[in-house]
C-alpha cells in the first residue's frame, strides 16, 4: 500500500490500529472506497478477534477511511465534486458512530448466548423484577431453554413492564423489535428472532436493534435532510436524513424504508419504490437509557427536481435542502445526530456515491 499526502483525510484511529494490533490488519477488506472517492479505501469491518482488545473497545464494525494513492475517472470526478471541507469531516462522522464503551458492563446472556450489555448499577432493580435471572460478577444469565419464542417474548416483556413501572424504562412506544440470534457480521446477515420486545427496552438491556436511514438526493448534488421534532425521545431538534426509523419485528428492510419515506417525508409509493440499498454499518454508544447498539441500513433515493417533502407523522419539524458545502458545515458543527451524520458519510463513500450525486 502507498499512502498519499492527504493528512486531512487520514484517520488516527486507523493508524493506531495498524501499528498496534497486527491481527486487525488482516481484517481490512473491500477497497471500493478508493475507486470512488478521492482514493479513500473502505477498510471494511474490524475482525471478530479484535472484539475484546481493550485498546480498541468499540472499534469493531467501524468503517475507517485511509488515503491511498491511485487515480481513476470516478476519483477525479468525485474530487471535483466534493468540497475539501466535506472530505475532511467524513472520517469523524464515521468514527462518532462507533464510540468506545465504558469498562464494567455486564454481558446479558440467554442460554449461553451473549445478547446485550447492562450497566452494573442496574443489578439491584433487575433482581427485584426478574427473580430467575442469575446475577453474577461476570454477567447476567437467563435460562430460557424450556421457552419458545413467544414464551420468551412474554416473559421479558413482563420484566420490561415492571421496569417501566419503576421508572427504569421510559419512552414506551408500543412497538416491538426483534432480538436476533448473534451472527458473525450483522451488517450483512440477520439472525433468527429469539424474542420480540418493546423497543424502548432495548437500550436498557443493551440489545442490538436495526434501523433504516435514507439519503435523499436532489439534482445538483444536493441532499434533503429533516430536522427531528422537539417532541422526539431521542436527539430532538437535531438534523436527520430524509427519512429514518427503527425496524420493527418481522418487517422487511425495503418495506420499512418505503414506509418511513411515506410517513416522514410524504414520498409517494411510486417514487419510494426507487429506493436503493447502500449497505450497513453498526453504531454503538452509551446513552442515558443504556447501551445504544444498532445496525444502520443505508438506502439512497433520487428525488425529482422540485420535490417538496411533507412530514405526516409529526416527527419532523422542517426539511432543509443542503448543497455539499453547507452539508459539510452542518456536519462539522455537530448539528446532525451521530447516526444521521454517519449515514451521510457512509453514503458519500459508497461505490455508487457518484451516481447518487449525479441523480
Amino acid at each position: 500500500m502507498r499512502f498519499s499526502k492527504a493528512p486531512a483525510m487520514a484517520s488516527a484511529a486507523w493508524v493506531a490500529a495498524w501499528s498496534v494490533a497486527p491481527t486487525w490488519r488482516k481484517a481490512l477488506c473491500k477497497a471500493s472506497f478508493i475507486e470512488r472517492l478521492l482514493g479513500v479505501v473502505d477498510c471494511g469491518f474490524i475482525a471478530e478477534q479484535g472484539r475484546d482488545d481493550p485498546a480498541f473497545a468499540g472499534a469493531r464494525l467501524l468503517h475507517i477511511p485511509v488515503i491511498l494513492g491511485g487515480e481513476s475517472p470516478d476519483n477525479r470526478a468525485m474530487s471535483a465534486l466534493l468540497p475539501p471541507s466535506l472530505v475532511a469531516v467524513l472520517p469523524r462522522c464515521l468514527q462518532l458512530a462507533r464510540q468506545p464503551l465504558p469498562a464494567g458492563l455486564l454481558p446479558l446472556r440467554m442460554n449461553g448466548l451473549t445478547l446485550g450489555q447492562v450497566h452494573p448499577m442496574r443489578r439491584a432493580v433487575l433482581s427485584e423484577v426478574w427473580p430467575e435471572l442469575r446475577i453474577r460478577d461476570d454477567g447476567l444469565d437467563w435460562d430460557a431453554e424450556a421457552l419458545d419464542v413467544e414464551a420468551r417474548s412474554a416473559r421479558i416483556e413482563a420484566v420490561a413492564l415492571a421496569l417501566r413501572a419503576r421508572g427504569a424504562i421510559t419512552g414506551w412506544r408500543g412497538e416491538r423489535y426483534a432480538c436476533e440470534h448473534p451472527v458473525d457480521d450483522p451488517c450483512t446477515a440477520r439472525g433468527e428472532p429469539l424474542f420480540r420486545l418493546e423497543r424502548a427496552a432495548f437500550r436498557f438491556f443493551g440489545l442490538m436493534s436495526r434501523a433504516v436511514h435514507v439519503n435523499g438526493f436532489l439534482p445538483g448534488a444536493r441532499l434533503v435532510c429533516g430536522r427531528r421534532a422537539m417532541t422526539k425521545a431521542t436527539d430532538p431538534g437535531r438534523l436527520d436524513n430524509l427519512a429514518a426509523g427503527g425496524l420493527t419485528a418481522d418487517e422487511d428492510l425495503v418495506a420499512c424504508a418505503r414506509r418511513e419515506l411515506m410517513e416522514e417525508a410524504g414520498v409517494p409509493a411510486a417514487l419510494g419504490a426507487g429506493v436503493q440499498p447502500r449497505g450497513a454499518l453498526r453504531s454503538t454508544r452509551m446513552e442515558a437509557e443504556g447501551l445504544h447498539d444498532e445496525v444502520l441500513h443505508v438506502f439512497s433515493l433520487a428525488l425529482p427536481a422540485g420535490f417538496t417533502p411533507r412530514n405526516r407523522d409529526g416527527e419532523v419539524s422542517e426539511f432543509l435542502t443542503l448543497d455539499l458545502e453547507t452539508l459539510a458545515q452542518r456536519l462539522a458543527g455537530g448539528e446532525f445526530s451521530h447516526d444521521a451524520a454517519a449515514v451521510c458519510a457512509f453514503g458519500l463513500q459508497h461505490a455508487q456515491a457518484l451516481a447518487d450525486l449525479r441523480a
